[in-house]
């Protein structure tokens, strides 16, 4: 039992370890907070899901459109003029260069483009720090936009790398001191002059969820743009249109004002009626812009992640994977007998861990000191050695007392005639060196202890 319990802890280690490496964390101080995003299958406050049902109820035809602008033309059953499509901003998917041809292709035939851009209001949808959404605005519409700080600078006759250096410094301030306010900011949509869009409409009441900043339109050298209305309470314009081919181009800078939580507020409602009313063609369709809102008919990895099934699936298989480490594993290894070790592989590793630690002048002296007892073991004695030799020479029983071959050994070795001169003065040379601490060449002073053994042998 207490192994299974110490294979359970590791398994959770391992596991741990594993969420630890791949699993994205959020960074330290930043807003983790999954914000709804504006399309028309939200039902909360940031959704257009009340206009869609009150657009059915007035029998318009509301498309959801799930794919890339470049499939307006292809969407079936679609009107080719008369169309309106609302797009928001920021969107969580940007606007890819390939689309714009087709869009802009599309408004020129004699359809409706409806901007909303959260430039005067910041929802808690469209708050990014040191984000927003011109960019793609001017991409869409051909407008220009800058703050109205920037315009101010600009119109002060400041260079463009100077107003771009205080937009930025302002840009970071700003994202620096951003707070959510505690309730909702309300900014006010009015008319500059009587319009057809503004037929019954007082006000328009926007809300943001935090501080905003006012924007200016910058109109082409080569376009015109009608400003609409204002903000009553900065004074600058949040409402603008221009033509375009034969179809026109709407631009709100509110980007809540049509949302679930607004849509009832003052007069918000008629004014988007009378939009689409001004607007809207024969057996044509409002078209709602759900695929740059992260809404698209095809794969979307972020959805696919979000998705309650897969992390069910993950713990199941993760339940699976515990069971088998628990109960299907084998905890010890089965014992091994080790073959016995012969006599020649002790030999050959007691030598090298001889030879590792032992230098080779100290074992040149032990073999010259072992040298005479290898002879007394062979038979040949002092006094065998006296009786073997031609010329009466023997090797000295005090040199082999003495426990090695020495100079009187050496001198006695000399006068046994069987003994070739050569080997005998190599055998001086070596156990001389041995004895100096010199390197001595212990094979081949093996061998020719051998070589001496077996000359007196013979």
């Amino acid at each position: 039992m207490k192994e299974r319990l110490l294979m359970l802890a590791c398994a959770l280690g391992a596991l741990v370890l594993f969420l630890t490496l791949f699993v994205p964390r959020a960074q330290k101080g930043a807003e983790v907070r999954e914000v709804p995003r504006p399309t028309t299958e939200i039902r909360g406050p940031n959704g257009y899901r009340g206009v869609l049902e009150w657009l059915d109820g007035q029998s318009v035809r509301v498309v959801s459109l799930r794919e890339r602008f470049e499939e307006l033309v292809r969407q079936p059953g679609l009107a080719t003029r008369g169309n309106i499509l609302i797009v928001t901003l920021p969107a969580s998917a940007p606007v890819r260069t390939e689309e714009l041809r087709p869009l802009q292709n599309w408004i020129r035939a004699g359809n409706t483009l409806l901007v909303l851009a959260a430039l005067a209001d910041t929802p808690d949808w469209a708050w990014l720090p040191g984000s927003s959404s011109a960019n793609d605005l001017s991409v869409l519409t051909g407008l220009e936009f800058e703050t109205a700080r920037s315009r101010n600078l600009r119109l002060r006759g400041m260079q463009r790398a100077e107003v771009q250096g205080a937009e930025d410094r302002q840009r970071v301030v700003r994202a620096a001191l951003a707070r959510e306010y505690i309730r909702p900011h309300a900014i006010t949509l009015v008319a500059n002059r009587p319009h057809a869009y503004f037929a019954g409409v007082s006000e328009v009441v926007a809300l943001s969820d935090y501080p905003s900043q006012s924007w200016a339109v910058r109109v082409p050298y080569d376009g015109f743009v009608l400003s609409l209305a204002h903000a009553r309470e900065t004074g600058e314009e949040v409402l603008w249109t221009r033509t375009l081919g034969e179809g026109r181009v709407v631009v709100c800078g509110l980007g809540s004002v049509f949302t679930n939580r607004a849509l009832g507020l003052a007069d918000n409602g008629r004014l988007l009626a009378n939009i689409i009313g001004a607007n809207l063609g024969p057996s044509a369709s409002v078209l709602f812009d759900d695929a740059h809102q992260g809404l698209v008919a095809g794969y979307d990895p972020a959805h696919f992640y979000a998705d309650r099934r897969l992390h069910l699936t993950i713990g199941v298989l993760v339940l699976v994977w515990l069971c088998w480490v628990l109960g299907g594993t084998r905890l010890r290894m089965p014992s091994r007998q080790l073959d016995g070790v012969n006599e020649a592989d002790l030999v050959r590793t007691t030598g090298g861990f001889l030879a590792r630690v032992l230098t080779p002048a100290a074992a040149a002296r032990r073999m010259l000191e072992h040298f005479p007892g290898r002879l007394s073991a062979s038979g040949l004695s002092a006094s065998g050695l006296s009786g073997a030799s031609v010329s009466g020479a023997r090797v000295s029983q005090a040199s082999v007392s003495r426990g090695g071959v020495d100079g009187a050994g050496l001198s006695g070795l000399e006068r046994h005639a069987s003994l070739a001169s050569a080997d005998l003065r190599q055998l001086r040379s070596w156990q001389q060196q041995a004895q100096r601490g010199e390197s001595v060449p212990l094979d081949r002073l093996q061998a020719l202890l051998n070589r001496l053994r077996r000359q007196l042998e013979s």
